[in-house]
């Protein structure tokens, strides 16, 4: 049990969530390069700097989506997306980066909150902190977990409607499965079908993902899941 114990410990890693930006390092960009080594430009020094907050946080393990997924490869991407909710849940916590608050400004205006896959990435981790622009702890919180503080629950419950006993412990199924969906509805994706891909784990169902057809499709797939595994229609009208 000790060895166990400790080997666990050993191999717990750290998540980053963000909001995609110019410059993002692939994972082809980052093989065969120690990540200090690298250019800071763009997204190579957000994951730098990632890196070293996982550091010291005491972590020896960093996992950034960018550079941690073969985007070339279909058969990774069909895995990850399947695949995400529960390595966010596993995660012995989640570093979520806010580009565009300051450290004077407000949780509630950064548009992390309004992306689609920062849902489940807002829901599943147990422990989330919030860092701003300059890489500083939001409101120079130091609590161990921003999902247990009230004043950033009160903030985030504030702009996206989700109460705080779902913020802070979050099950994935199909429970409440009209009030998850009226989360998801004003957030937006770069790819719109990816709406509904981003909630395959929050629901937990396992559906192909076939990029390229519309968001009506992908959406409509989604829906008949959730009616023909739960028999409730009430969610076709979320």
């Amino acid at each position: 049990d000790r060895i166990h114990a400790d080997i666990s410990r050993h191999f717990q890693y750290v998540t980053l969530s963000h909001r995609w930006g110019e410059g993002e390092p692939s994972l082809r960009d980052i093989e065969g390069h120690t990540i200090y080594g690298m250019s800071i430009k763009g997204g190579f020094g957000k994951l730098q700097t990632f890196c070293r907050v996982a550091l010291e946080w005491n972590y020896l393990w960093a996992w950034s989506d960018t550079c941690c997924i073969d985007k070339y490869s279909s058969a990774e991407v069909q895995e990850t997306i399947g695949s995400m909710f529960a390595w966010y849940r596993q995660s012995a916590l989640t570093i979520v980066y806010l580009s565009d608050v300051t450290d004077i400004g407000s949780l509630g205006s950064s548009v992390w909150l309004r992306r689609g896959w920062t849902l489940q990435e807002l829901l599943a981790p147990e422990r989330v902190v919030f860092y701003t622009k300059t890489w500083s702890l939001y409101k120079n919180i130091t609590s161990l977990n921003h999902k247990m503080d009230v004043i950033v629950l009160e903030e985030v419950e504030g702009v996206t409607g989700i109460e705080r006993q779902f913020l802070r412990k979050f099950s994935p199924g199909l429970d409440d499965a009209r009030l998850r969906l009226q989360w998801a509805s004003p957030r937006t994706t770069t790819r719109a079908e990816d709406i509904a891909y981003s909630l395959f784990g929050i629901f937990n169902v396992h559906l192909p993902v076939m990029y390229g057809e519309s968001a009506e499709n992908a959406l409509g797939r989604l829906l008949a899941e959730i009616v023909s595994q739960s028999g409730d229609i009430s969610v076709l009208d979320w």
